[in-house]
């Protein structure tokens, strides 16, 4: 088994590209790995069944060599030192990097879904409409101010500007339609910098779809911190549609921006499917938001 150390220069705000780890790596007895970067990936084919790919970067960078892992059947372990770090969330690492490396070591392993949309994968949250606003737009004063609260903010400031857009939704045998102020696909159970997608985890096999109504300032912000801090959708609310499938179908009438973990990923329409436990990542257990039922929840 060989151990592959992948950096990207430009994670972290380009203050961290993998040096940091090899200390504590070493210390837990991974001398020497096989180093390398996402700009030259000339590496890959050398990459065997049962490898371990320690990716050190954020969220994009940890959707690249998840991409490697599975056409390699490698094994994915997230040495977070990007800025967001969602899918790093999911695994519930330990924040010590001691620990972790020890547990990269040990080959501690959960098996994770992978969201599929035809031009790649996503193992976070794909947008559409106010929601692909990038999280790296928010302002490091903003993240000071509102911690993880601030990714949905941002997207809020811009609600005057917004009227919507019309979208027909389809999530397996559910169906929505109407105008929407933002969609979203999740796979894991975070977004934007530990924002919660309620009742979800990221190995339940199944797509969560968060689609927001446009609705007025308040009402908006209302619902935004009645679901982050409870953890849970409403009840009852006529500002948002929460739905869950294996498959995810979106339909706008007019191409719209589709953003991916933050990157312009294409145009509309947009087709997902839920690859359920596709991929091996290094993490002693998956975190569950809520009531993670995997029930589908009635329309709102």
């Amino acid at each position: 088994m060989v151990y592959w150390l992948v950096a990207n220069p430009y994670a972290g705000n380009g203050q961290k590209n993998g040096e940091q780890w090899l200390k504590y790596l070493a210390e837990a007895g991974i001398t020497e790995p096989e180093r390398c970067d996402l700009l030259d990936q000339s590496w890959k084919h050398r990459v065997a069944p049962g490898d371990i790919v320690m990716v050190a970067g954020g969220d994009g960078s940890v959707n690249a060599g998840a991409g490697i892992c599975l056409e390699r059947n490698a094994t994915l372990a997230v040495l977070p030192s990007g800025t967001a770090n969602d899918f790093a969330r999911n695994l519930a690492l330990p924040e010590d990097p001691s620990a972790l490396c020890e547990l990269i070591r040990d080959n501690v392993v959960q098996d994770v879904d992978v969201a599929d949309f035809g031009e790649g994968i996503f193992l976070n949250v794909a947008h559409i409409g106010l929601g692909a606003l990038p999280a790296k737009e928010s302002s490091g004063a903003a993240k000071k101010l509102l911690g993880r609260f601030s990714y949905g903010m941002q997207a809020l400031r811009r609600v005057n500007a917004r009227r919507g857009f019309r979208a027909k939704i389809r999530c397996d045998q559910a169906f929505v339609s109407g105008r929407w102020l933002s969609v979203a696909v999740s796979n894991g159970a975070f977004f934007g910098g530990g924002n919660e997608i309620p009742q979800a985890t990221a190995n339940d096999g199944l797509l969560h779809v968060i689609a927001v109504k446009p609705r007025p300032l308040l009402q908006l912000l209302f619902t935004f911190f009645l679901v982050q801090l409870t953890g849970n959708s409403p009840k009852r609310t006529s500002t948002l549609v929460h739905l869950k499938g294996e498959r995810c179908d979106i339909f706008t009438s007019r191409p719209k921006t589709v953003a991916v973990d933050g990157d312009e990923a294409g145009k509309t329409p947009l087709h997902v499917v839920c690859r359920r436990h596709s991929l091996r990542v290094i993490g002693t257990s998956v975190v569950r938001t809520g009531d993670a039922a995997t029930s589908q929840p009635g329309l709102k």
